[in-house]
């Protein structure tokens, strides 16, 4: 799976889905038109002879009504999802699962999550749950990789084994990485605009059952056009909500064999997914969702969550023998047999997740210059090899830490426990910022911590694994936590690669005062951001050097890397973090080809020396999460 082909691939069918919903719009419109006209007939009211097909007037009203409200609510229906995916599950009363949870099944599902997180390169996605859900089923949501969650049902928790799992984890990672999520909360907020027509016209008709319209003695004949006008909304909006369903599942189903595939590419194990849909099909309830909420995001989830009715048209997701044979063509036809009794707490401590080398391999301080070109490469991608390699960076850290980063506090703590400095006077100043401005409550957090075992290859995923706990500081504490890592920084007078990856990491994921939705590409040449692109590459080139020809050959080697603008980049010896800062949020806005090409660069000015030392990977890192292409940590 390429990351960038996959973008690119989101964005063709986020065009084919506005050209088709334009086709459903249209489609309301002349349904609108042909009811109008019908009750302007009816109540004469047209000044025109009975039975004329044109009527300018009403084709105006009913054009400029039908837009009003269908584009009205849509809007309305993406703002409420424009927060992101924590809007999405609370509109569906999923539970965000606490990180100090001692059930046994949220701890394996918060594992399998912070594994693939780490491995992907991508913010560690909140986790929620279900609770009054009994079947099997899991969804992701969110507009961007550092709002994403992760929600599964209190059936798969407690029916699929681990490698089941993951291998539905990775099912909805793969809608996370391929750009999935974003179009799927476009269909919802398009279809309930649509949908919205038939509920006035539904609310219209409930009004007059219920007898609230009361008049004179010509209140039956307004009675009568009520109950017209209503019963002609309610059909032409199920009308449009017909076609819009359609093309929802035309949508879906393709995106979900392609998901399936990524997870097996995922995580070598095609028996964990095909064994989760065997599960499906072989409990009563299946993939059943009870609430009537979850219906407006069906398409969401990862297997059929309602019965559609009309002979499957409707159905978001294909048929469970056919996905399950496109991964196992010798499938017998054979579903899962539930056991009479099922013991949900049988799960062992090993299958719970938390079984793991005592002493996992140190990270070499130097890695082969091919790790970078193989960490570009990889963007956006899973492999069993990378979870593997995060599992050991994961067993690597502390447990004291890891429940640190679990808890705001903690988290606070933990990030500022990173940025000390190892002169004491330095540290003593930075220590009186972190009192002053956060108060002591962090300070005694931070004292508690033991940080000398965090090796420096172990940092960054530290740091992924603390943003969940950041998303819930309030935007008034949020504020100055920023302002005192920006001080913390810089008390000595200078940035190290580390310390910008930190900061970059922490503000570009959290997105303090901005919405998810607000990311557009707006760049799309090459040449418009030359100079962006040359201070990326020297900044670069000078994190590992202090000899200037050496740099300069560095960046020589990633500008040949980009012969459309080879000759225009410019090596800037005085190239420093601000301006590096100031470059990478206008690269941020280009689009897919320039950040791949820009990253390959990239990755070729770290390895030009022949080695990548730790501090390059943190950059490189960091650059990536900038341009919103998650790379993960770069393997010996």
């Amino acid at each position: 799976m390429d990351f960038f082909e996959a973008q690119a691939r989101a964005k063709k069918r986020t065009n084919r889905l506005v050209f088709l919903f334009a086709l459903a719009v249209i489609g309301t419109v002349l349904a609108g038109y042909a009811a109008g006209l019908f009750v302007v007939n009816f109540t004469g009211a047209g000044g025109h002879e009975y039975g004329s097909w044109w009527d300018g007037r009403v084709f105006g009203w009913v054009l400029i009504g039908t837009l009003g409200i269908i584009g009205g609510a849509s809007l309305i229906k993406w703002s409420e999802f424009s927060a992101g995916g924590s809007a999405v599950a609370a509109s569906v009363g999923a539970r965000r699962v606490d990180p100090h949870t001692t059930d046994t099944l949220e701890r394996r599902l918060l594992n399998v999550v912070e594994e693939m997180a780490i491995a992907s390169g991508v913010p560690v996605p909140e986790v929620y749950v279900l609770d009054d859900e009994s079947g099997l089923n899991a969804f992701a949501a969110g507009l961007t990789t550092g709002d994403a969650i992760i929600a599964v049902t209190r059936g798969t928790l407690e029916k699929l084994s681990r490698d089941e799992l993951q291998g539905v984890v990775g099912h909805e990672f793969s809608h996370i990485l391929n750009g999935d999520m974003r179009l799927n909360l476009r269909i919802t907020a398009l279809i309930f605009g649509i949908l919205v027509i038939g509920l006035t016209g539904r609310g219209i008709l409930w009004v007059i059952g219920r007898g609230r319209i009361r008049g004179g003695k010509n209140s039956g004949g307004i009675v009568v056009v009520a109950i017209v006008i209503g019963l002609a909304l309610f059909i032409i909006g199920y009308v449009g909500y017909f076609f819009g369903r359609l093309i929802q599942a035309a949508v879906s189903r393709q995106r979900e064999f392609l998901a399936d595939a990524s997870a097996v590419q995922f995580t070598r194990n095609p028996a964990g997914i095909t064994g989760a849909l065997k599960k499906i099909g072989g409990y009563s309830l299946g993939s059943a969702l009870q609430t009537p909420k979850a219906a407006a995001i069906g398409h969401f989830f990862f297997a059929q969550g309602f019965s559609s009715g009309l002979t499957g048209l409707w159905d978001t997701h294909p048929p469970l023998p056919e996905r399950i044979r496109a991964i196992d063509a010798q499938w017998n036809g054979e579903m899962f047999t539930p056991p009479t009794v099922v013991d949900v707490r049988t799960t062992s401590f090993k299958e719970a997740g938390f079984a793991r080398p005592k002493n996992p391999p140190p990270l070499p301080p130097v890695l082969a210059p091919i790790a970078a070109t193989a960490a570009v490469a990889a963007v956006g991608t899973l492999t069993s090899d990378q979870i593997a390699h995060a599992q050991t960076l994961l067993d690597a850290v502390p447990t004291a830490l890891r429940e640190s980063a679990q808890t705001p506090t903690g988290a606070q703590a933990l990030l500022c426990g990173l940025l000390l400095d190892s002169d004491p006077t330095v540290r003593t100043r930075q220590r009186e910022t972190i009192s002053a401005r956060l108060g002591p409550e962090i300070l005694g957090a931070l004292d508690a911590l033991d940080l000398s075992a965090v090796a420096p290859a172990h940092k960054l995923p530290v740091v992924q694994l603390t943003l969940p706990a950041l998303r819930a500081v309030p935007a008034t504490q949020l504020t100055p936590f920023l302002a005192t890592l920006e001080e913390l920084i810089r008390a000595d007078g200078r940035v190290t690669p580390f310390e910008f990856a930190l900061q970059k990491l922490v503000t570009r994921n959290l997105a303090l005062g901005q919405k998810p939705a607000a990311a557009i590409i707006q760049i799309y040449a090459f040449t418009a951001v030359t100079t962006e692109i040359g201070l990326v590459l020297s900044t670069l080139a000078q994190a590992s050097t202090t000899d200037p020809d050496s740099a300069a050959r560095a960046f020589a080697t990633g500008a040949a890397q980009l012969k459309l603008i080879e000759r225009n980049l410019a090596f800037q010896p005085a190239a420093d973090f601000t301006a590096l800062d100031a470059a990478l949020d206008k690269l941020a806005t280009t689009s897919p080809v320039i950040k791949q090409r820009t990253l390959v660069a990239a990755a070729h000015v770290v390895g030009a020396d022949g080695r990548v030392l730790i501090t390059e990977a943190e950059l490189l890192r960091a650059i990536a999460a900038a341009l919103d292409c998650p790379m993960p940590p770069l393997a010996a």
